[in-house]
C-alpha cells in the first residue's frame, strides 16, 4: 500500500535548521508531485512548499521563501525539506504529501499523507 512516513523533525532555537525527509513507497514516485504542508491546533494545514515530478519546478510559500529549500531524490523515492533560519512561527506538525501529475499548493489536491513530523522552534 501507498505509505509516505516523515522523519528528521524536533526543538530547535531560532535561527537553527532542519532538514525533513520523506521517504515513500507504493506508488511510481517519479509521477507525482510532492509537497510539504504546516499545521498547528485549530487552524487549517498550510502550504509551505511543492516540487515537480523531476525537480525542475520549484514553488514556496511566501513565508518560507529564501529560508527553505525542497528537493527530491526519484532514486530514493524521496522527498526533502532543508529549513534554515528557522522562527517560532515555523512550529507546526510537518507533512509531506503526494498528488500524480502537475504541483499545486492546495491541500485539498493531494491523494497521499505521510503521518507528520513535529517542529518545534525555540525563541
Amino acid at each position: 500500500q501507498v505509505q509516505l512516513v516523515e522523519s528528521g523533525g524536533g526543538l530547535v532555537q531560532a535561527g537553527g535548521s532542519l532538514r525533513l525527509s520523506c521517504a515513500t513507497s507504493g506508488y511510481t514516485f517519479s509521477t507525482h508531485a510532492m509537497g510539504w504542508f504546516r499545521q498547528t491546533p485549530g487552524k487549517e494545514r498550510e502550504f509551505v512548499a511543492t516540487i515537480s515530478r523531476i525537480g525542475r519546478d520549484t514553488t514556496y510559500a511566501d513565508s518560507v521563501q529564501g529560508r527553505f529549500i525542497i528537493s527530491r531524490d526519484n532514486n530514493k523515492s524521496s522527498v526533502y525539506l532543508q529549513m534554515n533560519s528557522l522562527k517560532p512561527e515555523d512550529t507546526a506538525v510537518y507533512y509531506c504529501a503526494a498528488r500524480p501529475g502537475l504541483t499545486r499548493v492546495s491541500a485539498n489536491e493531494y491523494a497521499y499523507w505521510g503521518q507528520g513530523t513535529q517542529v518545534t522552534v525555540s525563541s
